[in-house]
């Protein structure tokens, strides 16, 4: 009996814990965005983080996206091929890349390489006191260090993400093209014919809630790290595998609200 409530005990905890936290990420996501919309914004410091997310991540995104293409179309044809269903391999990368694998891959690729930089470096900021001296200074950390890393993560993700796209169907012609023996005009024809404005637009939405996931999880995540060091490290940790979590839950969701019938 004695075990049983103290297994009771935890499980109680633990859900406490939990609450505990969700409530905290709510008013800091409520106060963050909040401050997005409030003069006084911070112009240099928004293209400072527009030039962090978009330029420098463009090549680990394009990268990503390029060879997931190629996959993609060697996988379609080694499937499609046991049912005489090549010629749909162009509509089936186009779909998979503006759909799903554009927005989730540079989702995941981003959370991993900003949200870490920004858990990191904002997670520095408040174990050093730096936080508290713009507090000292009437400096809203809220407005100089959050809210411009959340304006930069929703506009530059979709920027992303449309390149992504253009490259990942490009690695899909690559391979169709000069490995599988594909005509290069109806590839693209088909790929033309087949795309629709609905499969692009939902990618780039999933992107800009993305963005805003992972800039708002490193933001969060470093503005909550005690302990020195350690503390910073474990808050790094945290905003990447809570921002691929929330990647992975916001885009089921995105595409059932756009895609279910």
């Amino acid at each position: 009996m004695k075990e049983k409530r103290n297994l009771l005990r935890r499980i109680g905890a633990a859900f406490l814990r939990f609450l505990e936290g969700a409530g905290k990420l709510t008013v800091f996501a409520l106060r963050a965005t909040s401050h997005c919309f409030r003069p006084p914004l911070y112009p240099r410091l928004i293209g400072q983080q527009m030039v962090d997310i978009g330029y420098y991540s463009l090549p680990v995104v394009g990268m990503t996206t390029l060879f997931a293409g190629m996959v993609l179309a060697l996988q379609s044809y080694t499937g499609f091929a046991r049912f005489s269903a090549e010629s749909a391999i162009p509509n089936v990368v186009v779909l998979s890349i503006t759909r799903e694998l554009g927005p989730v891959l540079a989702g995941l690729m981003i959370a991993g390489r900003i949200g870490a930089a920004m858990a990191a470096e904002v997670g520095t900021m408040r174990v050093t006191e730096q936080i508290d001296a713009l507090n000292t200074l009437a400096t809203n950390p809220f407005k100089y260090l959050v809210a411009p890393r959340l304006i930069a993560g929703v506009t530059m993700m979709p920027l992303l993400v449309l390149v992504g796209d253009v490259i990942g169907v490009f690695g899909g012609y690559i391979v169709s093209v000069y490995k599988l023996g594909f005509n290069a005009s109806a590839y693209i024809q088909n790929t033309w014919e087949f795309l629709e404005f609905q499969d692009v637009a939902s990618g780039l939405v999933k992107a800009a809630v993305f963005g805003y996931l992972v800039a708002l999880m490193g933001c969060y995540h470093g503005y909550q790290s005690r302990g020195g060091a350690q503390g910073v490290g474990a808050a790094t940790t945290n905003a990447v595998v809570s921002a691929s979590i929330l990647i992975l839950i916001s885009n089921y969701i995105i595409t059932e609200i756009y895609f279910a019938q």
